[in-house]
């Protein structure tokens, strides 16, 4: 399990940017992510939107999906195109990784969020940046690295409110101005030979699994085989024996094994209709206690093992049934294998050469107010589409 829940009093980390070190990082971005990440060319799409609304002095509120952890290292690739530095609201857990990243993360502008909670601070920093209209402020309303490029998950609530928030600060103001929205879609392509990439790392897998290597099966059969073993690993795991039918039914059939038990005896059996949501709840009821109260030891070693299942919950939910079905694309499946590795071993090592597309949609003004008459919230609404229809076109976007 990836540390991403802090045992610790959480402490609000504002930006703290400094134009040296966000000049030494912007730099070295390009090495960065080739060394780190596999990523060793990039284009963006629609940048024109972005500097226009930059230009007009609005406030910006890029909203990124979240295929993968470089992401918002990428996004800084669309700011030095656009020569605009941003800031970033990221989750705390990775201010508390190490010394060199909780020190730099805030001079380039990164401020934190509590996941597991209300975060008005983190709140109200962001709504103060987007209303001061100096940097574009970049979210990623999906939550956490999904690694489904081709997929668009459940994105949270908040992007509309803190637009809104932004729009009504801003109109009170003495220059009043506009606050907008612009959704981003990044998308990654392999260029390099997928099989001699997939291989070794399959053949880890496999001598994990105690198997002799699946060389003898085509590159998608070998990574369904093995996928099914590790979903059959999990049920024997926590059902007892594996199940049976395909991956479509055995996966939300794990899901819910897992959630319903916690949702009786955390939420009152509430059962929110989206996964991540349902886990989000469930962590924000279970980790206070573990860090505020006096638990004795077993009882605190219970409460861990909850929030073990739930992060086996939330990678459950990145994959899909049907992700491999008919022809995948290499992206499909680069990035199951990816998910298998960082499954197994919370890491998972870079796959070059990917060449990386930025595109930037179409500006959506916030208004201070929402229509209540709608059923639904229009700026909501509108980022979703545009980010689908984004996705759809970024397909087209391979290099030849």
């Amino acid at each position: 399990m990836q540390n991403i829940v802090i045992a610790k009093t959480y402490r609000f980390v504002p930006p703290r940017f400094s134009p040296f070190w966000a000049r030494i990082i912007q730099w070295y971005l390009p090495t960065y992510l080739r060394k780190s990440f596999g990523i060793t060319s990039w284009e963006c799409v629609g940048a024109d939107r972005l500097m226009a609304s930059l230009e007009a002095g609005a406030g910006v509120l890029l909203a990124s999906n979240h295929c993968r952890p470089c992401d918002p290292m990428v996004l800084g690739l669309l700011a030095r195109q656009v020569a605009r530095p941003f800031h970033v609201m990221a989750s705390w857990h990775l201010f508390m990784q190490n010394p060199v990243q909780s020190f730099l993360l805030p001079r380039i502008g990164g401020f934190s969020v509590y996941r597991e909670g209300l975060d008005r601070e983190s709140l109200k920093c962001a709504t103060r940046i987007l209303a001061e209209a100096r940097f574009p402020l970049a979210i990623f309303p999906e939550g956490f690295v999904t690694r489904n490029n081709d997929r668009l998950l459940h994105l949270m609530d908040g992007v509309a409110f803190l637009a809104r928030s932004a729009a009504k600060q801003r109109a009170a103001a003495p220059l009043p101005g506009k606050v907008v929205v612009h959704p981003v879609f990044v998308r990654y392509f392999f260029e390099g030979d997928l099989a001699a990439t997939l291989t070794p790392v399959l053949q880890e897998i496999e001598a994990r699994l105690s198997w002799q290597p699946q060389s003898q099966l085509p590159l998608r059969e070998r990574i369904v085989k093995a996928g099914h073993a590790l979903l059959g690993l999990k049920e024997i795991e926590y059902l007892g024996a594996p199940q049976s039918g395909d991956a479509r039914e055995r996966l939300p059939h794990l899901l819910d094994h897992l959630l319903e038990p916690l949702q009786q005896e955390w939420t009152g059996g509430r059962r929110e209709p989206d996964p991540m949501t349902r886990i989000k709840r469930l962590r924000a009821a279970i980790v206070p206690d573990i860090i505020h109260s006096e638990l004795i030891e077993a009882e605190r070693a219970r409460r861990w093992r909850q929030l073990a299942d739930l992060y086996v919950a939330q990678q459950l939910h990145c994959y899909s049934g049907d992700y491999l079905a008919d022809a995948p694309t290499p992206e499909r499946l680069l990035e199951t294998v990816e998910r298998y590795e960082e499954d197994l071993t919370d890491n998972a090592r870079p796959h070059p050469p990917l060449h990386a597309v930025i595109s930037v949609g179409k500006a959506i003004e916030a208004t201070p107010t929402r229509d209540r008459s709608a059923d639904s919230d229009p700026i909501a609404n509108e980022l979703r589409g545009q980010l689908e229809t984004m996705l759809e076109e970024s397909k087209t976007r391979r290099r030849t």
